[in-house]
Protein backbone atom coordinates (compact mmCIF):
# COMPACT_ATOMS: atom_id res chain seq x y z
CA UNK A 1 0.00 0.00 0.00
CA UNK A 2 0.78 3.70 -0.27
CA UNK A 3 3.93 4.26 1.77
CA UNK A 4 2.19 7.47 2.78
CA UNK A 5 -1.38 5.97 3.41
CA UNK A 6 0.03 2.90 5.14
CA UNK A 7 -0.02 4.50 8.96
CA UNK A 8 -3.80 5.54 8.54
CA UNK A 9 -5.03 2.52 6.24
CA UNK A 10 -4.21 0.19 8.86
CA UNK A 11 -7.58 -0.25 10.68
CA UNK A 12 -5.78 -2.16 14.13
CA UNK A 13 -4.63 -5.74 14.96
CA UNK A 14 -6.58 -8.31 16.59
CA UNK A 15 -6.41 -6.63 19.72
CA UNK A 16 -8.96 -3.59 18.52
CA UNK A 17 -11.60 -6.32 18.61
CA UNK A 18 -13.78 -6.60 21.62
CA UNK A 19 -14.13 -10.48 20.88
CA UNK A 20 -11.86 -12.95 20.54
CA UNK A 21 -10.87 -13.40 16.56
CA UNK A 22 -12.56 -17.20 15.98
CA UNK A 23 -15.76 -15.90 17.91
CA UNK A 24 -16.16 -13.37 15.78
CA UNK A 25 -15.65 -15.42 12.57
CA UNK A 26 -17.85 -18.48 14.20
CA UNK A 27 -20.09 -15.78 14.82
CA UNK A 28 -20.20 -13.91 11.81
CA UNK A 29 -20.38 -17.33 9.45
CA UNK A 30 -23.24 -18.52 12.23
CA UNK A 31 -25.70 -15.51 10.92
CA UNK A 32 -24.65 -15.85 7.58
CA UNK A 33 -25.85 -19.38 7.57
CA UNK A 34 -28.91 -19.03 9.96
CA UNK A 35 -30.04 -16.18 7.44
CA UNK A 36 -30.05 -18.97 4.31
CA UNK A 37 -31.77 -21.60 6.54
CA UNK A 38 -34.64 -18.93 7.41
CA UNK A 39 -34.71 -17.34 3.37
CA UNK A 40 -34.81 -21.02 2.67
CA UNK A 41 -37.63 -22.07 4.61
CA UNK A 42 -39.86 -19.19 4.07
CA UNK A 43 -38.66 -17.50 0.64
CA UNK A 44 -39.63 -19.78 -1.91
CA UNK A 45 -40.88 -16.96 -4.58
CA UNK A 46 -38.85 -14.02 -6.29
CA UNK A 47 -39.60 -10.45 -4.66
CA UNK A 48 -37.67 -8.37 -5.98
CA UNK A 49 -37.81 -9.35 -10.10
CA UNK A 50 -40.28 -6.17 -10.30
CA UNK A 51 -38.93 -3.13 -9.80
CA UNK A 52 -41.11 -0.44 -8.04
CA UNK A 53 -41.32 2.17 -5.87
CA UNK A 54 -43.16 5.45 -4.52
CA UNK A 55 -43.15 8.10 -7.02
CA UNK A 56 -41.35 11.26 -6.12
CA UNK A 57 -42.30 13.88 -8.76
CA UNK A 58 -41.13 17.08 -7.10
CA UNK A 59 -37.49 15.41 -6.23
CA UNK A 60 -37.51 14.38 -10.03
CA UNK A 61 -38.00 18.15 -11.13
CA UNK A 62 -35.55 19.45 -9.01
CA UNK A 63 -33.02 16.64 -10.39
CA UNK A 64 -33.64 16.92 -13.58
CA UNK A 65 -33.52 20.32 -13.65
CA UNK A 66 -31.44 22.12 -16.21
CA UNK A 67 -29.68 24.41 -13.81
CA UNK A 68 -28.85 21.04 -11.25
CA UNK A 69 -27.43 19.28 -14.14
CA UNK A 70 -24.69 22.07 -15.07
CA UNK A 71 -24.48 22.90 -11.11
CA UNK A 72 -22.97 18.71 -11.06
CA UNK A 73 -21.21 18.79 -14.19
CA UNK A 74 -19.08 22.57 -13.39
CA UNK A 75 -18.77 20.94 -9.92
CA UNK A 76 -16.84 17.94 -11.36
CA UNK A 77 -14.72 19.81 -13.48
CA UNK A 78 -13.34 22.24 -11.22
CA UNK A 79 -13.06 18.72 -9.09
CA UNK A 80 -10.64 17.69 -11.46
CA UNK A 81 -8.98 20.61 -12.38
CA UNK A 82 -8.22 21.24 -8.80
CA UNK A 83 -7.06 17.68 -8.80
CA UNK A 84 -4.88 17.68 -11.50
CA UNK A 85 -3.55 21.04 -10.96
CA UNK A 86 -2.56 20.45 -7.17
CA UNK A 87 -0.61 17.00 -8.65
CA UNK A 88 1.43 18.81 -11.06
CA UNK A 89 2.40 21.94 -9.70
CA UNK A 90 1.53 21.61 -5.88
CA UNK A 91 4.58 20.37 -3.40
CA UNK A 92 6.49 17.26 -4.82
CA UNK A 93 6.27 16.16 -1.00
CA UNK A 94 3.13 13.31 -0.52
CA UNK A 95 2.55 14.93 2.68
CA UNK A 96 2.26 17.75 1.75
CA UNK A 97 0.42 17.46 -1.04
CA UNK A 98 -3.60 16.51 -1.34
CA UNK A 99 -3.48 15.04 -4.36
CA UNK A 100 -2.84 11.30 -3.23
CA UNK A 101 -5.45 11.62 -0.28
CA UNK A 102 -8.12 12.98 -3.15
CA UNK A 103 -8.02 10.18 -5.60
CA UNK A 104 -7.39 6.90 -3.00
CA UNK A 105 -9.47 8.40 -0.41
CA UNK A 106 -12.38 11.36 -1.10
CA UNK A 107 -12.39 9.62 -4.53
CA UNK A 108 -12.48 6.17 -4.71
CA UNK A 109 -13.83 5.90 -1.04
CA UNK A 110 -15.94 8.20 -1.51
CA UNK A 111 -18.06 7.00 -4.20
CA UNK A 112 -19.38 5.06 -1.86
CA UNK A 113 -21.23 6.45 0.52
CA UNK A 114 -21.84 9.60 -2.39
CA UNK A 115 -23.93 6.04 -4.42
CA UNK A 116 -25.37 4.82 -1.84
CA UNK A 117 -27.06 7.70 -0.67
CA UNK A 118 -27.57 9.86 -3.81
CA UNK A 119 -27.86 7.12 -6.77
CA UNK A 120 -26.23 7.73 -9.75
CA UNK A 121 -25.27 10.83 -9.65
CA UNK A 122 -21.62 10.49 -10.68
CA UNK A 123 -22.96 10.09 -14.16
CA UNK A 124 -24.04 13.61 -14.02
CA UNK A 125 -20.66 14.99 -12.37
CA UNK A 126 -18.37 12.87 -14.46
CA UNK A 127 -16.07 15.70 -16.01
CA UNK A 128 -14.74 13.02 -18.73
CA UNK A 129 -18.05 12.72 -19.39
CA UNK A 130 -18.66 16.77 -19.58
CA UNK A 131 -15.35 17.31 -21.37
CA UNK A 132 -15.74 14.67 -24.10
CA UNK A 133 -19.50 16.09 -24.79
CA UNK A 134 -17.96 19.40 -25.44
CA UNK A 135 -16.98 17.75 -28.85
CA UNK A 136 -20.05 17.74 -30.89
CA UNK A 137 -20.73 15.15 -33.55
CA UNK A 138 -23.25 13.84 -35.86
CA UNK A 139 -22.86 10.18 -35.51
CA UNK A 140 -20.54 8.25 -32.85
CA UNK A 141 -18.57 4.75 -33.59
CA UNK A 142 -20.45 2.05 -32.67
CA UNK A 143 -19.68 -0.25 -29.68
CA UNK A 144 -18.77 -3.95 -30.31
CA UNK A 145 -21.30 -5.69 -27.92
CA UNK A 146 -18.67 -8.00 -27.14
CA UNK A 147 -16.57 -5.51 -25.78
CA UNK A 148 -19.37 -5.27 -22.08
CA UNK A 149 -17.72 -3.98 -19.40
CA UNK A 150 -14.36 -5.28 -20.41
CA UNK A 151 -12.72 -1.82 -20.56
CA UNK A 152 -13.69 -1.27 -17.41
CA UNK A 153 -12.33 -3.90 -15.47
CA UNK A 154 -8.79 -2.79 -17.50
CA UNK A 155 -9.12 0.44 -15.68
CA UNK A 156 -9.77 -1.13 -12.44
CA UNK A 157 -7.46 -3.09 -13.00
CA UNK A 158 -4.41 -0.88 -13.39
CA UNK A 159 -5.87 1.98 -10.64
CA UNK A 160 -5.52 -1.17 -8.12
CA UNK A 161 -2.27 -2.04 -9.27
CA UNK A 162 -1.20 0.88 -8.87
CA UNK A 163 -2.50 1.68 -5.48
CA UNK A 164 -1.68 -1.72 -4.08
CA UNK A 165 1.62 -2.74 -5.80
CA UNK A 166 3.29 0.26 -7.13
CA UNK A 167 6.08 1.83 -4.59
CA UNK A 168 5.78 5.29 -5.74
CA UNK A 169 1.87 5.30 -6.05
CA UNK A 170 1.64 7.90 -3.36
CA UNK A 171 4.06 10.77 -4.59
CA UNK A 172 2.07 13.42 -6.46
CA UNK A 173 3.88 13.32 -9.93
CA UNK A 174 3.00 9.85 -9.99
CA UNK A 175 -0.87 10.52 -9.03
CA UNK A 176 -0.99 13.32 -11.58
CA UNK A 177 0.69 11.14 -14.74
CA UNK A 178 -2.06 8.48 -13.67
CA UNK A 179 -4.84 10.70 -13.54
CA UNK A 180 -3.56 13.01 -16.75
CA UNK A 181 -3.42 9.48 -18.81
CA UNK A 182 -6.88 8.06 -17.65
CA UNK A 183 -8.50 11.38 -18.57
CA UNK A 184 -7.47 11.39 -22.07
CA UNK A 185 -7.89 8.23 -22.97
CA UNK A 186 -11.31 7.95 -21.42
CA UNK A 187 -12.32 11.49 -22.93
CA UNK A 188 -10.58 10.45 -26.57
CA UNK A 189 -12.83 7.75 -26.07
CA UNK A 190 -16.18 9.28 -25.33
CA UNK A 191 -15.44 11.51 -28.57
CA UNK A 192 -15.17 8.48 -30.78
CA UNK A 193 -17.76 6.08 -29.36
CA UNK A 194 -20.14 8.69 -27.68
CA UNK A 195 -21.93 9.11 -24.25
CA UNK A 196 -22.35 4.90 -24.14
CA UNK A 197 -18.44 4.54 -23.92
CA UNK A 198 -18.71 6.03 -20.00
CA UNK A 199 -20.94 3.86 -19.25
CA UNK A 200 -18.75 0.53 -19.72
CA UNK A 201 -15.40 2.00 -20.11
CA UNK A 202 -15.21 4.62 -17.91
CA UNK A 203 -14.11 2.61 -14.58
CA UNK A 204 -15.13 5.07 -12.08
CA UNK A 205 -18.21 5.98 -13.45
CA UNK A 206 -19.13 1.57 -13.78
CA UNK A 207 -17.85 1.13 -10.33
CA UNK A 208 -19.99 4.06 -9.24
CA UNK A 209 -22.92 2.71 -11.36
CA UNK A 210 -22.81 -0.67 -10.10
CA UNK A 211 -22.92 0.86 -6.31
CA UNK A 212 -25.89 3.19 -7.43
CA UNK A 213 -27.99 -0.30 -7.47
CA UNK A 214 -27.96 -0.69 -4.00
CA UNK A 215 -29.52 2.85 -3.26
CA UNK A 216 -33.01 3.27 -2.72
CA UNK A 217 -33.39 5.83 -5.34
CA UNK A 218 -34.03 4.41 -8.41
CA UNK A 219 -36.15 5.19 -12.07
CA UNK A 220 -39.61 4.08 -12.90
CA UNK A 221 -40.48 3.15 -16.54
CA UNK A 222 -41.65 6.95 -16.85
CA UNK A 223 -38.33 8.35 -15.73
CA UNK A 224 -39.63 9.29 -12.76
CA UNK A 225 -37.67 9.08 -9.08
CA UNK A 226 -38.63 6.65 -7.17
CA UNK A 227 -37.99 5.38 -3.76
CA UNK A 228 -37.60 2.01 -3.79
CA UNK A 229 -36.41 -1.27 -1.76
CA UNK A 230 -32.20 -1.09 -2.10
CA UNK A 231 -32.52 -5.15 -2.81
CA UNK A 232 -35.05 -4.70 -5.95
CA UNK A 233 -32.68 -2.18 -7.61
CA UNK A 234 -29.80 -4.58 -7.23
CA UNK A 235 -31.99 -7.39 -8.78
CA UNK A 236 -31.94 -5.26 -11.81
CA UNK A 237 -27.69 -5.67 -12.25
CA UNK A 238 -27.21 -6.74 -15.75
CA UNK A 239 -25.97 -9.83 -16.45
CA UNK A 240 -23.48 -8.79 -19.08
CA UNK A 241 -19.81 -9.83 -19.93
CA UNK A 242 -17.21 -8.58 -17.45
CA UNK A 243 -19.06 -7.73 -14.45
CA UNK A 244 -18.19 -10.91 -12.74
CA UNK A 245 -14.30 -10.08 -13.35
CA UNK A 246 -15.36 -6.72 -11.90
CA UNK A 247 -16.76 -7.66 -8.67
CA UNK A 248 -14.36 -10.13 -8.30
CA UNK A 249 -11.44 -8.05 -9.10
CA UNK A 250 -12.95 -5.37 -6.18
CA UNK A 251 -13.09 -8.49 -3.64
CA UNK A 252 -9.80 -9.53 -4.44
CA UNK A 253 -7.89 -6.75 -4.49
CA UNK A 254 -9.50 -4.85 -1.18
CA UNK A 255 -8.52 -8.96 0.34
CA UNK A 256 -4.49 -8.57 -0.81
CA UNK A 257 -4.73 -5.12 0.41
CA UNK A 258 -5.36 -6.73 3.91
CA UNK A 259 -2.85 -9.61 3.69
CA UNK A 260 -0.26 -7.25 2.67
CA UNK A 261 -0.44 -5.22 5.61
CA UNK A 262 0.12 -9.08 7.69
CA UNK A 263 3.29 -8.78 9.75
CA UNK A 264 4.18 -12.16 8.35
CA UNK A 265 4.44 -10.38 5.18
CA UNK A 266 5.59 -7.31 5.55
CA UNK A 267 8.55 -8.87 7.40
CA UNK A 268 9.39 -11.19 4.42
CA UNK A 269 8.90 -8.34 1.49
CA UNK A 270 10.21 -5.24 3.23
CA UNK A 271 14.16 -6.06 1.84
CA UNK A 272 13.06 -6.57 -1.84
CA UNK A 273 14.33 -4.16 -4.32
CA UNK A 274 11.76 -2.41 -7.08
CA UNK A 275 11.39 -4.86 -9.35
CA UNK A 276 11.77 -7.79 -6.33
CA UNK A 277 8.40 -5.31 -4.91
CA UNK A 278 6.84 -5.17 -7.81
CA UNK A 279 6.54 -8.85 -8.98
CA UNK A 280 6.00 -10.54 -5.78
CA UNK A 281 3.09 -7.78 -4.74
CA UNK A 282 1.73 -8.46 -8.47
CA UNK A 283 1.62 -12.20 -7.98
CA UNK A 284 -0.17 -11.53 -4.80
CA UNK A 285 -2.53 -9.38 -6.25
CA UNK A 286 -3.36 -12.05 -9.34
CA UNK A 287 -3.54 -14.83 -6.78
CA UNK A 288 -5.94 -13.26 -4.43
CA UNK A 289 -8.14 -12.29 -7.01
CA UNK A 290 -7.74 -15.30 -8.89
CA UNK A 291 -8.77 -17.28 -5.37
CA UNK A 292 -11.91 -15.38 -5.03
CA UNK A 293 -12.84 -15.66 -8.82
CA UNK A 294 -12.50 -19.11 -8.45
CA UNK A 295 -14.69 -19.79 -5.45
CA UNK A 296 -17.53 -17.69 -6.43
CA UNK A 297 -17.68 -19.39 -10.38
CA UNK A 298 -17.22 -22.53 -8.86
CA UNK A 299 -20.14 -21.85 -6.38
CA UNK A 300 -22.39 -20.41 -8.96
CA UNK A 301 -21.47 -23.47 -11.61
CA UNK A 302 -21.91 -26.30 -9.04
CA UNK A 303 -25.42 -24.59 -7.51
CA UNK A 304 -26.30 -25.61 -11.90
CA UNK A 305 -26.41 -29.10 -11.14
CA UNK A 306 -30.08 -28.44 -10.08
CA UNK A 307 -32.39 -28.06 -12.92
CA UNK A 308 -32.98 -24.61 -14.54
CA UNK A 309 -36.50 -23.37 -15.15
CA UNK A 310 -35.99 -22.89 -19.19
CA UNK A 311 -35.03 -19.48 -20.12
CA UNK A 312 -34.28 -18.15 -16.79
CA UNK A 313 -30.49 -17.42 -17.61
CA UNK A 314 -29.24 -15.22 -19.66
CA UNK A 315 -25.90 -15.55 -21.65
CA UNK A 316 -23.76 -14.67 -19.31
CA UNK A 317 -25.03 -17.57 -17.36
CA UNK A 318 -25.10 -18.84 -13.56
CA UNK A 319 -22.11 -16.51 -12.83
CA UNK A 320 -23.70 -13.77 -14.35
CA UNK A 321 -27.22 -14.63 -13.00
CA UNK A 322 -25.59 -14.07 -9.08
CA UNK A 323 -22.93 -11.62 -9.64
CA UNK A 324 -25.40 -8.96 -8.44
CA UNK A 325 -25.28 -10.51 -4.89
CA UNK A 326 -21.86 -9.52 -4.62
CA UNK A 327 -22.18 -6.25 -4.79
CA UNK A 328 -23.15 -5.84 -0.52
CA UNK A 329 -20.66 -8.40 0.00
CA UNK A 330 -17.81 -5.81 -2.17
CA UNK A 331 -19.57 -2.73 -0.11
CA UNK A 332 -19.00 -4.56 3.34
CA UNK A 333 -15.40 -5.61 2.24
CA UNK A 334 -14.52 -1.85 1.54
CA UNK A 335 -16.00 -0.23 4.37
CA UNK A 336 -14.96 -3.04 7.06
CA UNK A 337 -11.19 -2.14 5.35
CA UNK A 338 -11.31 1.41 4.23
CA UNK A 339 -13.64 2.60 7.29
CA UNK A 340 -10.85 4.32 9.99
CA UNK A 341 -8.28 4.87 6.53
CA UNK A 342 -11.11 7.41 5.67
CA UNK A 343 -12.13 8.71 8.71
CA UNK A 344 -8.42 9.43 9.81
CA UNK A 345 -6.63 10.26 6.50
CA UNK A 346 -9.71 12.16 4.98
CA UNK A 347 -9.16 14.67 7.30
CA UNK A 348 -6.05 15.48 5.96
CA UNK A 349 -6.94 15.91 2.46
CA UNK A 350 -8.87 19.03 4.38
CA UNK A 351 -5.92 20.36 6.29
CA UNK A 352 -3.81 20.16 2.74
CA UNK A 353 -7.01 21.59 0.99
CA UNK A 354 -5.81 24.78 2.69
CA UNK A 355 -2.87 25.27 0.39
CA UNK A 356 -3.03 22.61 -2.56
CA UNK A 357 -0.28 24.46 -4.78
CA UNK A 358 2.37 24.93 -1.74
CA UNK A 359 2.18 28.53 -1.76
CA UNK A 360 1.29 29.58 1.84
CA UNK A 361 -1.91 30.03 1.94
CA UNK A 362 -4.89 29.54 4.55
CA UNK A 363 -7.50 28.99 2.06
CA UNK A 364 -9.87 27.66 5.11
CA UNK A 365 -7.89 28.46 8.11
CA UNK A 366 -6.73 25.37 9.07
CA UNK A 367 -3.06 26.02 8.74
CA UNK A 368 -1.62 24.38 11.81
CA UNK A 369 -4.38 21.20 12.57
CA UNK A 370 -3.39 17.79 12.60
CA UNK A 371 -5.25 14.86 11.88
CA UNK A 372 -7.63 13.81 15.13
CA UNK A 373 -6.84 10.15 16.10
CA UNK A 374 -8.70 10.14 19.08
CA UNK A 375 -12.23 10.53 17.92
CA UNK A 376 -12.81 6.94 17.26
CA UNK A 377 -12.30 4.20 19.61
CA UNK A 378 -11.09 1.00 19.08
CA UNK A 379 -14.07 -0.70 19.82
CA UNK A 380 -16.24 1.22 17.67
CA UNK A 381 -13.56 0.84 14.44
CA UNK A 382 -14.20 -2.89 15.18
CA UNK A 383 -18.08 -3.10 15.40
CA UNK A 384 -17.83 -1.08 12.35
CA UNK A 385 -15.97 -3.95 10.64
CA UNK A 386 -17.32 -6.96 11.65
CA UNK A 387 -21.04 -5.51 11.30
CA UNK A 388 -20.47 -4.49 7.88
CA UNK A 389 -19.22 -7.17 6.63
CA UNK A 390 -21.77 -9.62 8.27
CA UNK A 391 -24.78 -7.06 6.51
CA UNK A 392 -22.91 -7.65 3.14
CA UNK A 393 -22.85 -11.06 3.31
CA UNK A 394 -26.54 -11.24 4.64
CA UNK A 395 -27.68 -9.29 1.76
CA UNK A 396 -25.56 -11.71 -0.44
CA UNK A 397 -27.45 -14.25 1.16
CA UNK A 398 -31.05 -12.51 0.77
CA UNK A 399 -30.16 -11.35 -3.51
CA UNK A 400 -28.77 -14.42 -4.14
CA UNK A 401 -31.64 -16.49 -2.68
CA UNK A 402 -34.50 -14.53 -4.12
CA UNK A 403 -32.52 -15.36 -7.89
CA UNK A 404 -32.57 -18.55 -6.36
CA UNK A 405 -36.10 -18.63 -6.27
CA UNK A 406 -36.48 -17.23 -9.64
CA UNK A 407 -34.23 -20.13 -11.37
CA UNK A 408 -34.88 -23.16 -9.83
CA UNK A 409 -38.24 -25.09 -9.21
CA UNK A 410 -39.16 -25.38 -5.42
CA UNK A 411 -38.30 -29.04 -4.45
CA UNK A 412 -34.74 -27.87 -5.13
CA UNK A 413 -34.28 -24.83 -3.95
CA UNK A 414 -32.94 -25.15 -0.88
CA UNK A 415 -30.20 -28.15 -2.09
CA UNK A 416 -29.38 -25.97 -5.07
CA UNK A 417 -28.20 -23.49 -3.23
CA UNK A 418 -25.44 -24.93 -1.14
CA UNK A 419 -22.75 -24.19 -2.96
CA UNK A 420 -23.21 -20.11 -2.82
CA UNK A 421 -23.53 -20.81 0.75
CA UNK A 422 -20.80 -22.41 1.45
CA UNK A 423 -18.63 -19.69 -0.90
CA UNK A 424 -20.56 -16.71 1.91
CA UNK A 425 -19.86 -18.20 4.68
CA UNK A 426 -15.69 -18.65 3.13
CA UNK A 427 -16.21 -14.67 2.31
CA UNK A 428 -17.71 -14.07 5.72
CA UNK A 429 -14.41 -15.80 7.59
CA UNK A 430 -12.22 -14.98 5.37
CA UNK A 431 -13.23 -11.12 5.51
CA UNK A 432 -13.20 -11.35 9.07
CA UNK A 433 -9.68 -12.55 9.42
CA UNK A 434 -8.17 -9.87 6.82
CA UNK A 435 -9.31 -7.14 8.72
CA UNK A 436 -8.55 -8.54 12.25
CA UNK A 437 -5.48 -10.57 11.84
CA UNK A 438 -1.85 -8.77 12.45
Amino acid sequence: MLELLVPMHGIGGRGDLPVPLWLAIYSAGAAVAVSFFALAAFWSRPRFEAVGGTPLAVLTKVVDARATRWALRLLGVLALALLIGAAWFGSSSPAENPAPTWLYVWIWVGIIPLSLLFGPVWRFANPLRTIAGLVRRTSYRALPERIAYWPAVAGLAGFVWLELVHPEASEPLVVAAYVTAYAVLNIAAGIVYGPAWFAIGDTFEVYAEVLARLSPWGRDDAGRIVLRNPLAGLATMPQRSGLVALLCLLLGSTGFDGVSRWSVWTSRTSDLSQGGHLLVYTLGLCVAVALVTALFVLAARTTGSAEIRPGAVGAAGLPGAFVHSLVPIAIGYAVAHYFSFAMFQGQDGVLLATDPFGRGWDLLGTSGMRIDYAFLGTGLIAGVQIGAIVLGHVLGVVSAHDRAAGLFRRRQLRQAQYPMLAAMVAFTAGGIALVTAS
